[in-house]
């Protein structure tokens, strides 16, 4: 099978290179191209039964009728959202959607927590003063995590792990919303939940957010809600930037409601994200505005990215093709 990889990094050559190696049955051919999948790249694709695309790839409708026209039978995600792709047009002409679920959900939710004390002990600011041969201490006094309230937005298993740290680990009051709760896992986590997310809003010191972007979750911290929570609160987003209004952010930071912020994803990301932008003129204001802030830590959607993850998403995405090809269904396949 012919498979065309899209928005191709080293990490990624080098884990589908190794997952090859190992996968019997089906013999796969890689195509790897640095450029992310829109309507002016997707000609790469011709001649290949496959195409393979992470978050930042575009795979809407215009998109797959130039893909199926090319004869692509399978759009395959090494990530577990897939909110960039039109499930509705891809069944509609045909083509088969897998994700790869579940690759290493501790990567994140230690990233996650690792940002938290990032912010909270200034670890970023200390680390550029030392360098420069700065050791005041000035201006680097943080909080403990011990006892303060973090409030969980999502409670799959990102957001579990992350709460059990956070509730075993540090003895954090750990709190969550979901819609869809997991009562029994949730205890076992140390996590109790909060009937609304008003309620976790105003209560929590910290906010991590672990949910995905859909049509209810887009724009979910906004001005509004934003006006509910304490002030000098905490807030970290290590899964999709969309979940913030970013313009709502900044006016929250300007008034002294954020005390913090920690950001692995931004909403309009794909253009600067996953390669190197120090020579480019960024045209986002917002984004530039955000980078500003001395109390915003921001890194380049990097929280999954451990060997254990990529190897299982290399693992999971060339599963997901051999059994479409073979049986024509998935236990990830997107519907």
């Amino acid at each position: 099978m012919k498979v065309a990889v899209f928005g191709a990094r080293r990490y990624d050559i080098d884990s589908l290179d190794a997952a090859c190696k190992e996968t019997s049955g089906i013999d796969f051919s890689l195509s790897y191209f640095d450029a992310l999948l829109d309507k002016t790249t997707a000609v790469l694709a011709e001649g290949h039964q496959a195409v393979c695309i992470f978050v930042n790839d575009t795979c809407d409708e215009a998109v797959l009728q130039q893909l199926h026209g090319y004869g692509v039978k399978y759009v395959t995600l090494r990530c577990a959202g897939f909110n960039n792709v039109d499930i509705a047009a891809a069944n509609k002409l045909g083509i088969m959607v897998t994700r790869a679920p579940s690759y290493a959900p501790e990567a994140v939710a230690e990233f996650a927590v690792g940002m938290i004390l990032t912010v909270i002990r200034k670890y970023h600011k200390a680390y550029s003063r030392v360098r420069e041969s700065n050791f005041l201490l000035d201006g680097l006094v943080g909080f403990n995590l011990a006892g303060k309230t973090v409030g969980i937005v999502g409670t799959g298993k990102i957001g579990l792990i992350t709460g059990r740290i956070l509730a075993k680990g540090f003895l954090c009051n750990v709190i969550a919303f979901d819609p869809y709760p997991q009562a029994d896992k949730a205890a076992e986590c140390g996590i109790k939940y909060v009937d609304t997310l008003e309620e976790l809003l105003k209560q929590s010191d910290i906010i991590s957010l672990h949910c995905p972007l859909t049509d209810n979750t887009n724009h979910m911290i906004n001005d509004e809600t934003l006006a509910l929570t304490k002030p000098g609160v905490v807030l970290i987003n290590t899964s999709r930037g969309g979940l913030i209004d970013s313009s709502a952010l900044i006016r929250a930071l300007k008034s002294r409601r954020l005390g913090a912020v920690g950001l692995d994803v931004y909403e309009r990301e794909a253009p600067y994200f996953f390669a190197d932008s120090s020579s480019k003129i960024i045209d986002d204001d917002v984004f530039v505005r955000l980078l500003s802030f001395h109390n915003v830590f921001m890194t380049g959607h990097q929280a999954y990215l451990t060997e254990e993850a990529l190897k299982n998403i290399a693992d999971t995405t060339l599963k997901n093709l051999k059994d479409l090809e073979g049986t024509r269904t998935s236990e990830n396949l997107v519907q």
